[in-house]
């Protein structure tokens, strides 16, 4: 019997439990304090505690994951998707410990997780590339001198990165020290290692990915390809598949170099390839995940292959069922519902979900981290669910998900259905004439008149406090004796207090009779100033930079006035509503 510890939490963590189930598997969960009542902590077979708040004391602590893995005699361990699903070092840790690592080797994550690495493999295979640096530029100055060399606009991207974080576009010479700093800054904090490279952009591209699985055997399949086009800050919102309006030799060049690159590469499991399309055609490999995706129900959907239950039987070492791309039947779209509000520049939101009001027809899916009662703290990905909608041809999908999307419903927090169903409508998406959505569009021409969200809350914090009330447990920093010690209050206690700690005011400050000032818009880690004492701002000047969920966030202004005080320290994390910047 196999006991497959799942390293991960939220929708991708019930997943895999429900696979488990199907195959007759035992599903062992892990929990943060917050994820204590979690769906995916109630639903499997086994549920440990994490014991910490924090991701790097949780999720992402490979010593506490191992430990629970031997004292609940796990025999796998499935990273899902996030956290540390492309972490060779716990890859490493669990082989070592006599367990099944249900992915890559760490050899091939290390290969492939490094963006430098895996271009000279697609080089090797003669994959289609846009020019870049040969490794890792050692500071700006390097990365201006390619840009000089190569042309504007270029990328700078995190050789260890993903998911769009460390990644920042440079379209003019002195825009480059900034973007390089940042870029690296924000690949330290998500992946640990700030090396960045630097290639030439491809303006306005689509994003088009094959979904790879291969065997012990040497065997490597494209199974499928995916449209991942329509993204905010280079992370995707809405996925579908078949990748549409690829001609047979741009869907034949991706075929060929996905299968390759894993052939290349020594790839055992399933993963992805990604490419850049340009507005020409042009066609560019971007990296490799190797990893399940969140995308992946959709490619499930056109041709019946179960991914999840396909990684377990390539961890085991079974040969691949098949030895070509399956014929996709019909098409399907994926629509991420987030706790953001797009409105606020897709900021992620904090709260409690009071009801959720599911779709149902012919072609629905609904794959879930969270039920009525769960509270999103945002101290983990915003990704609440996902719905798949499928159906015989892509103009039916489309109908489909319209009409699926003006039934889900999810109440008390903020999340981006109204967007989804604002892109539904809209004929760049839509037509059948050719997608006219590229990676940036939201932010060149969706237009920012999308109404706030009543619900919005920006992860309200008590001061002092490091989790969500509503979890199971508040954590506090207290200093006792002159020790900072931690102490956990169970929220049945918590709650008798009033939870009066003044949520979102450090210190408890009376509101009236303030000067102007800026407040954070959410809970996060301050990383610095952009203005200092003495300095005129006007409205909509960015200020500050927040770091939140691995991403930096830029915060503005809203009032104009002459800065008076920064009466927190960068460095420090701050909570939704604290104020950063006085008048």
């Amino acid at each position: 019997m196999r006991k497959i510890l799942i390293a991960n939490r939220g929708e991708i963590a019930v997943r895999i439990i429900n696979a488990c189930a199907d195959a007759g598997f035992t599903s062992i969960a892990i929990y943060a304090d917050a994820d204590a009542h979690a769906l995916h902590t109630v639903l499997a077979d086994e549920a440990h505690a994490l014991e910490g708040s924090s991701p790097a004391e949780t999720y992402l602590n490979i010593e506490k994951v191992l430990e629970i893995a031997k004292k609940s005699g796990a025999t796998d361990v499935h990273p899902g998707y996030g956290f540390l699903a492309e972490n060779a070092d716990f890859a490493r840790a669990v082989i070592d410990a006599g367990l099944t690592w249900i992915g890559p080797s760490p050899e091939t994550i290390t290969a492939l997780g490094d963006k430098v690495a895996a271009r000279d493999i697609a080089m090797a295979v003669d994959a289609p590339l846009a020019p870049g640096t040969d490794g890792p530029v050692a500071d700006a100055a390097e990365a201006r001198a390619f840009a000089e060399e190569h042309g504007l606009p270029v990328v700078i991207k995190a050789a260890h990165g993903g998911g769009g974080r460390g990644m920042r576009v440079v379209r003019s010479l002195d825009e480059i020290e900034d973007a390089f700093d940042s870029a690296s800054r924000e690949a330290i904090g998500a992946f640990g290692n700030g090396d960045c490279f630097v290639e030439r952009f491809l303006d306005t591209p689509r994003h088009v990915e094959a979904q790879v699985a291969a065997d012990v055997h040497g065997n490597a399949v494209v199974i499928g390809t995916r449209d991942c086009s329509l993204q905010r800050r280079h992370q995707k919102l809405v996925e579908e598949a078949p990748a549409p309006f690829l001609s047979s030799t741009q869907e034949e060049q991706i075929v060929r170099a996905s299968a390759n690159i894993f052939k290349r590469a020594g790839y055992v499991g399933v993963g992805t390839t990604e490419f850049l399309v340009a507005v020409d055609g042009a066609i560019s490999f971007l990296e490799v995940n190797t990893r399940i995706q969140v995308e992946h129900p959709i490619t499930e959907e056109v041709t019946g292959v179960d991914l999840v239950q396909l990684q377990f039987a390539l961890a085991a070492g079974e040969p691949l069922p098949f030895t070509q791309m399956p014929e996709p039947r019909g098409h399907a779209f994926e629509f991420r519902i987030n706790a953001e509000d797009p409105a606020r520049g897709f900021l992620p939101a904090a709260g409690e979900i009071t009801s959720i009001s599911v779709p149902t027809g012919p072609g629905i899916r609904w794959d879930s981290g969270v039920r009525a009662g769960t509270v999103s703290s945002g101290d983990f990905d915003s990704l609440l669910a996902k719905l798949i909608v499928s159906a015989p041809t892509r103009q039916q999908a489309i109908r489909r998900a319209r009409q699926a999307l003006r039934q889900l419903e999810i109440q008390g927090i903020s999340t981006v259905i109204d967007f989804h169903r604002r892109v539904m409508e809209h004929p760049d998406f839509t037509s059948n004439d050719g997608l006219k959505v590229y990676t940036t569009w939201i932010e060149n021409e969706l237009g920012d008149d999308l109404l706030p969200d009543e619900n919005y809350r920006g992860g309200l914090l008590p001061v002092g406090a490091t989790s969500f009330p509503g979890t199971g447990v508040t954590r506090f920093n207290l200093e006792v004796n002159g020790v900072s010690t931690q102490v956990g209050i169970p929220d049945s206690i918590f709650a008798s207090f009033g939870n009066s700690a003044g949520a979102g005011n450090a210190g408890g400050e009376v509101a009236d009779a303030r000067a102007p000032e800026v407040t954070s818009p959410m809970s996060g880690n301050l990383l610095r100033f952009e203005v200092a004492v003495g300095d005129s701002v006007e409205t909509g000047q960015q200020v500050a930079v927040l770091e939140a969920m691995k991403t930096e966030v830029p915060v503005t202004a809203d009032v104009s006035g002459v800065v008076s005080a920064l009466p927190v320290e960068p460095g420090t994390r701050v909570n939704a509503g604290q104020v950063l910047v006085q008048f």
